[in-house]
């Protein structure tokens, strides 16, 4: 982990595709890792958005809280990344990390483009409610009506830091579709559990299903054997992680203290009228964040 904020970066199917992925769990779990890893890092790396190599751990769930399929990947990212050539690190210029609504954009083309790609290479199964999507017109249609939807990008606020990414990566990495405490009742028949309504206010209810209904649903999550739901992008890559994280917390630990420093001397009406460190112009002026110091002063040379 790093010394720095972390942000969540949740990407959802529509549930248009929902038949399809029952059919081709293995084909569209893995479309919707390298579609959303491959947005994250195209839209990062352009200097009009961060401008960075950015690096994620990407989590795999594909329920609801009714256990119904609800296919999302959740990535938790570390806010900045590194220029080119690993020479700085780069901080998110504004609050958030990336714009939801570009990376909804540019998510749903990826994962069309290669969705309509497995259909002409003949890889798609198709069995009773999409058979039909065999025909390559009727497949055109169906994807012309998943451009026509707004794709689910939804950012959450940055954790903080890494004690908070490890509490959240502990309750995550390794839940099921339904834990035992959510569970209320079996009478042989029907089991009832709890669940949240998100779409209603996030209200708490209660859900009565057959027992068959109830291991219907629960089957729908056991993903294919040998598939794997927790994967790593970017500079977090398994063969290059030790490495960069090194010069990471290197570039970190040189840009904190110099933003510090400039930071105190700004509040300080008693300071020189230029910078100790950068030699720039100092005036007083409105009380400026870290961040905002850190874009008004040349980078700091430790030698």
């Amino acid at each position: 982990m790093l010394e720095v904020p972390y942000f969540h970066v949740v990407f959802t199917l529509p549930h248009e595709l929902n038949a399809l992925c029952h059919q081709n769990a293995r084909l569209l779990y893995d479309l919707l890792f390298r579609a959303s890893a491959a947005t994250m890092l195209e839209v990062a790396a352009n200097p009009k958005r961060l401008g960075a190599q950015i690096g994620f751990i990407s989590i795999l769930h594909t329920w609801g809280q009714n256990l119904l399929l609800h296919p999302h990947i959740h990535c938790v990212v570390p806010a900045g990344g590194f220029s080119s050539g690993y020479q700085e690190w780069v901080r998110p210029k504004y609050a958030f990390l990336l714009p939801v609504d570009v990376l909804s954009v540019v998510f749903r083309a990826k994962f069309v483009d290669e969705l309509r790609t497995l259909h002409r290479k003949g890889k798609l199964s198709f069995a009773g409610p999409t058979a039909e999507l065999r025909n390559r017109k009727r497949f055109a249609v169906f994807l012309d009506k998943l451009f026509e939807k707004d794709w689910v990008v939804y950012a959450k606020p940055a954790f903080g830091g890494p004690a908070q990414v490890l509490r959240y990566l502990g309750r995550y990495t390794h839940r099921v579709a339904i834990s035992n405490h959510r569970l209320l009742s079996f009478d042989g028949e029907h089991v009832t559990f709890r669940w949240r309504d998100y779409a209603h206010g996030n209200k708490q209810k209660k859900m009565t299903l057959t027992a068959l209904e109830f291991l219907r649903r629960l089957s729908h999550h056991i993903l294919p054997r040998g598939f794997v739901r927790i994967r790593h992008f970017g500079f977090l890559t398994n063969t290059r992680r030790s490495a960069l994280l090194t010069v990471a917390r290197q570039l970190i630990a040189t840009v904190l203290p110099s933003i510090e420093l400039c930071s105190a001397a700004a509040i300080d009406q008693k300071a020189a009228w230029h910078c100790p460190h950068c030699h720039a112009p100092m005036r007083i002026g409105p009380n400026l964040s870290p961040l905002q110091l850190r874009s008004r002063c040349r980078p700091f040379d430790s030698s």
